[in-house]
């Protein structure tokens, strides 16, 4: 198949340092190209990939000091997938939602997968208006808030296998906390945990603009307290050694969130989870084995010592078996050629399509209370 991967602009593909979204697409498309496909990644300039890329900026966007509004960046990208769409069997988004309006002009088979939160306001009404547009869930645990949308399948994040090694014997007997200070997260239930359990815990993570106040007014203070380490945000080898040495991740989430990423990559390390019960922790974590999942601080201090007797090996083998970038590939091709047998079979009017949507959508929006014109 020739298939176009649409990468998000704001990291490159794969990033230098924290993004998740823009580290799937990178496995993804690596993955596709191992498998045999003809691939074409449509990202930020300085990107690296096996693929064909088409730039559509210069660099990463998050690298531009100057911030530019990053609306301008996506239009060049569209008007480029645009201009080369008839070429491809399959067009793969990856950019939430500023794609939709263009792809009911295309006969090929589009597909979105959906990486953030849908439990905001504004996402039932806008999946009842494209309710004839396939997307695809990185969690059964996402799809709640839009049970409406045209979902055609969940594919769980998969790591390239070889990407980090495990250690069975970690060296050193820290708490690890990875990936990004925000309330969400809520690094304070870790640095609590830890100080409960009188256990050193170092915090890899970087902070958005979004989040500095909450940085400098709630946790940073909490930095200086005995066995807390704050690192920074730290790159793809750093963070390898950094989870690999860790005796547990600490993962004390308060939002729903959608996939977790960092629970994988914790369990390529052989290192086990302690995770609070949001969003996809239950379906990504199997309790027990790779980790334990808890609802509160005292169960969290109550439960920490089980975690840490957790077999390692049993935890990277379990890694292998459900979470490998071989599966996720071969998971996204089983929807491609599911997709491209029904855009064959589709009427070629898309009058009637577009009607039908309408009115499902417009039924969709008076049964919520929401106003049609």
């Amino acid at each position: 198949m020739k298939i176009a991967q649409i990468s998000p602009l704001v990291e490159s593909v794969p990033p230098r340092l924290y993004g998740g979204t823009e580290r799937v697409v990178s496995y993804l498309t690596e993955e596709l190209v191992a498998l045999g496909h003809d691939v074409t990644l449509f990202a930020s300039g300085d990107s690296i990939t096996s693929a064909n890329i088409v730039p559509c900026s210069n660099r990463a966007l998050r690298l531009d000091a100057k911030g530019h509004d990053p609306i301008p960046y996506y239009m060049v990208m569209l008007d480029k997938v645009m201009a080369q769409a008839a070429e491809f069997d399959v067009l793969h988004f990856h950019i939430d939602h500023l794609h939709f309006p263009l792809l009911r002009q295309l006969d090929n088979a589009v597909v979105t997968t959906l990486h953030g939160r849908q439990d905001l306001p504004v996402a039932p009404p806008f999946y009842a208006h494209f309710r004839d547009l396939p997307v695809i869930s990185i969690s059964r645990a996402q799809r709640g808030p839009i049970a409406h949308a045209n979902f055609v399948g969940t594919v769980h994040h998969g790591l390239p296998i070889d990407l980090y090694y495990p250690s069975f014997a970690p060296r050193r007997g820290y708490l690890a906390f990875l990936g990004r200070i925000s309330p969400e997260k809520d690094p304070i239930q870790a640095i609590k945990i830890a100080h409960a359990l009188n256990m050193p815990l170092k915090i890899a993570a970087k902070v958005d603009r979004v989040d500095e106040d909450y940085f400098r007014e709630k946790v940073e203070p909490l930095l200086d307290t005995p066995g807390v380490e704050y690192i920074g945000e730290v790159g793809e080898k750093e963070k390898g050694d950094f989870l690999r040495d860790a005796a547990a991740l600490l993962f004390p989430i308060c939002w729903p969130e959608p996939f977790g990423l960092v629970m994988i990559e914790a369990m390529a390390c052989g290192t086990p989870i302690l995770a609070y019960d949001y969003g996809s922790v239950r379906e990504v974590i199997d309790e027990g084995v790779t980790g334990n999942v808890v609802r509160s601080l005292d169960e969290a201090i109550a439960t920490l010592p089980k975690v840490l007797q957790l077999d390692r090996g049993e935890v990277r083998r379990r890694f292998e078996k459900r979470f490998s970038a071989r599966r996720m590939g071969e998971d996204y091709v089983r929807i491609y050629q599911m997709l491209l047998r029904r855009s064959r079979t589709r009427p070629s009017s898309r009058s009637i399509v577009d009607e039908v949507t309408r009115v499902n959508g417009d039924k969709y929006l008076s049964d919520v209370g929401l106003h049609v014109d």
